[in-house]
């Protein structure tokens, strides 16, 4: 079974475990007798309480007036309200529910003023369950490829500052992954394989922060291999962008003695 269809059973599943799917008994007595504006009434508490982090209870409320209020103006705003307290939660059931949050609010709302918003958690949501570099990157490339539709979508968003950074953090943790597997086959003297998968790193990520150590270990690779004239372009490279790296020093050793290397041998004096 592919993992969209996957993912959609489990929400389904969860959904109805925590006891919120559509038709579900409603909690009475969440509104005080008296009150007029009471979708209003519903959207502020909610959001009180989830200021106070007090997730089960916001949704309480946010819930009531989802589904017993479907013509306020407050609707739009209180299913992200679900969400919100969904990711807030930050539990492997409760980031998957709010991921349904979020896209079903995008197919509902598509061109709502807070789409912009519900994108960016729905990417968010990924980021949370991102992994270590040296474990399962699954996650990373979910967050990866909602987090480039946030930016490509929504450029005039407020909050793309907080968007391009989360996606920068999202393709290094997936860069970085692979350059462990270059640096493994490094270390395994697998020289092909390293340079194979540095050269990779650079070419889907010219802009990983951590590219200086590609530089150096690729170099070092294609020295290996006796390519040291392909090497020097590297070692420049790190030499040019970074300032500071804890590879500076060796690039620049590693350079001058690859020049040297290549340069032909002096006269022999008679």
């Amino acid at each position: 079974m592919p993992v969209r269809a996957l993912r959609l059973l489990w929400v389904a599943v969860m959904l109805a475990a925590v006891g919120v799917a559509p038709g579900c008994a409603k909690k009475s007595g969440v509104v005080p007798t008296g009150i007029l504006e009471a979708d209003k009434y519903l959207y502020d508490r909610g959001n009180e309480l989830v200021a106070k982090k007090k997730w089960f209870q916001a949704r309480e409320y946010f819930r009531q007036l989802v589904d017993n209020y479907p013509q306020s103006n407050y609707r739009p705003d209180a299913k992200l309200g679900l969400g919100d307290s969904f990711l807030g939660e930050d539990s492997a059931e409760s980031l998957v529910l709010a991921e349904n949050e979020y896209r079903e609010f995008l197919t509902f709302y598509p061109t709502h003023a807070r789409a912009d918003y519900a994108q960016f958690k729905l990417g968010m949501c990924h980021y949370a369950q991102m992994q270590a570099a040296d474990r399962d990157q699954t996650e990373t490339r979910e967050a990866i490829v909602e987090l480039t539709n946030f930016v490509q979508r929504y450029p005039n968003s407020t909050i793309m500052g907080e968007g391009r950074q989360k996606l920068r953090d999202a393709r290094d943790r997936l860069s970085e992954s692979d350059f462990k597997v270059g640096y493994f086959y490094f270390r395994s003297k697998w020289y092909p394989g390293a340079i194979d998968r540095f050269k990779g790193v650079l070419k889907d990520d010219p802009e990983y922060t951590g590219r200086d150590a590609v530089y150096f270990y690729l170099g070092e690779s294609l020295v290996k291999m006796g390519r040291r004239a392909e090497a020097v372009p590297y070692y420049d490279r790190l030499i040019k962008e970074f300032e500071k790296s804890q590879y500076l020093l060796k690039a620049q050793q590693s350079m001058a003695a690859a020049i040297a290397g290549q340069a032909p041998a002096p006269p022999v004096k008679k």
